[in-house]
């Protein structure tokens, strides 16, 4: 028989990809039965969402699995503890062999059959491990022939046009329709989105694509995520609809690849069409776009992104580095002058436009010459933040046979010299920012008491990774609430983070939006 009361804690380790994928997972299982619980220490099951990246990730990974399964021993509620996302997608049975920790390592094909995998695991049958395989093979080559067998091939965190059913049924369910249960909750009407929210921060991420038909020598995501599939633009509307109606104010648009959008629906401007019918939306007072790659950005995205209201002038740029013949070495475009002349079209259209990007040292072959240019390109770039990572191979890439492999240590000193260099530049260019009127999305209040200040994000300020705004507060004004907009100036700097004061509009009001 069933249990009456069986439930269920997601883990989520690495990007924000993988908190829909969570969530997504999070909105089956409350279709199949299962209670969501935050702590896994209170779960019967523990589901533990990896990351898959790069070195450092799979350890935090392996980690995070090994801690679920030290609940077991300790004799509580936790009975079992089951491995999905990235890592388990792309190592599988090899995965399950070393971590026997784990009671099953389960692949993306899995996740619309979730809710019944875990209950013949948690009844104490066998579920076989995952068998990895290239996920590019799974689709056409040609991104136009892609779109009548995408439905067929599972991609996370797109939800399931065959699902749709499933989702009204949960909808049904005594105690579930648009309940909410610790925050979580599914739709009791209206779009039938396959996701229940994990938290109750006021942004959401919104997957409008999965995989990438980039052919990096250093990475390996393509390969256990596929080939670039885009959403087709109502599904996103819908899930960005459900979302505001959840409280959601800011729109987070994330991808492997943002600038492919559209390529595989026959349409590579979709995306610049997509943004107004999302800033459309009531309830939305933010679009955050996600993850550009710098030889695919047009100048109608740049124009859509500046001049389309609600869209933040905000500008993830793939980078990876600024060495011409390093950047070719792998597989990628662009030099210090192409990406300086690109940051000046940026910042052309939106002046204020914060910019972020990712750089890797340590690439084999990289010489110090190489290092020197990418020195000279952060300096006169004047980016918001840049996150450095130094070189790891992965496994069946390109860069893992390449010769002229650096040594451990000079790796380490390389990624210690541009970390200590971006650190100064990060807080020099938050320096910059003094002045500046900004309208910060409130994200945190619980320290007012304490600091007379609430925290959250200013328009350039990209989630979790990119500094905060604290707005401090006068004496005797109403403490606002989590997803309020305020109005404020920028009065000072702390690393990268930026301190403002509140800016009163016409008739004293602080707020650009109502409290909600």
């Amino acid at each position: 028989m069933t249990p009456p009361d069986k439930s269920v804690a997601l883990v989520t380790l690495g990007c924000t990809r993988n908190e829909v994928d969570s969530e997504e997972l999070a909105g089956r299982l409350l279709a199949g039965g299962w209670r969501l619980v935050d702590d896994a220490s209170e779960a019967d099951v523990a589901v533990v969402n990896t990351c898959g990246f790069v070195e450092q990730a799979k350890k935090d990974s392996i980690d995070a699995l090994l801690e679920a399964s030290d609940l077991k021993r300790e004799g509580g509620r936790t009975q079992k503890v089951v491995a999905v996302g990235c890592l388990a997608e792309r190592y599988g049975e090899q995965l399950a062999d070393q971590l026997p920790e784990a009671d099953a390592v389960l692949g993306f094909d899995s996740y619309r059959d979730m809710s019944n995998h875990l209950q013949t695991i948690l009844d104490g049958g066998h579920i076989a491990s995952h068998t990895p395989g290239d996920r590019r093979r799974l689709l056409p080559l040609t991104p136009a022939a892609r779109p009548e067998q995408a439905a067929h091939v599972a991609t996370p965190g797109h939800g399931d046009p065959a699902d749709a059913a499933d989702a009204a049924d949960a909808a049904d369910a005594p105690g579930l329709a648009d309940a909410v249960d610790g925050g979580l909750s599914v739709p009791a009407t209206g779009p039938r989105v396959i996701r229940a929210r994990l938290d109750g921060r006021p942004w959401a991420p919104l997957k409008i694509a999965s995989g990438c038909d980039r052919r990096c020598s250093f990475c390996a995501i393509p390969m256990f995520r596929g080939a670039f599939v885009s959403r087709r633009p109502a599904d996103v509307i819908t899930e960005g609809r459900w979302l505001a109606e959840r409280g959601v104010k800011e729109l987070f648009l994330v991808s492997e690849n943002s600038t492919s959008y559209g390529k595989d629906l026959g349409d590579l401007g979709l995306l610049e069409k997509l943004l107004p019918e999302l800033t459309a939306i009531e309830g939305i007072e933010r679009v955050r776009v996600s993850y550009l790659q710098p030889a695919e950005i047009r100048p109608g995205l740049l124009r859509a992104m500046a001049d389309t209201p609600g869209v933040v002038p905000y500008y993830d740029i793939s980078f990876q580095h600024a060495s011409e013949p390093l950047l070719r070495s792998m597989r990628r475009f662009g030099s210090r002058e192409a990406f300086l002349e690109l940051l000046a079209k940026v910042r052309a259209d939106a002046p204020t436009a914060g910019i972020r990007c990712n750089v890797i040292v340590g690439f084999p072959g990289e010489t110090e010459a190489d290092v020197d240019e990418l020195e000279a390109f952060l300096v006169d770039a004047r980016l918001d933040v840049v996150g450095v990572f130094g070189y790891s191979d992965e496994d069946g890439t390109e860069a893992e046979s390449l010769a002229a492999k650096l040594a451990p240590e000079v790796i380490a000193d390389r990624l210690d010299r541009i970390t200590r260099l971006v650190e100064e530049l990060m807080a020099q260019r938050a320096e910059e920012r003094v002045g500046e009127h900004v309208e910060v999305l409130v994200e945190e209040v619980d320290e007012y008491e304490l600091t007379g200040r609430v925290t959250g994000r200013a328009a350039f300020q990209g989630p979790d990774v990119d500094g905060t705004t604290a707005v401090v507060l006068p004496d005797g004004a109403p403490v606002p609430e989590v997803g309020d907009l305020l109005r404020a100036v920028v009065v000072d700097s702390e690393g990268i983070d930026l301190v403002a004061e509140l800016v009163p509009a016409a008739g004293g009001a602080a707020l650009v939006a109502e409290p909600t």
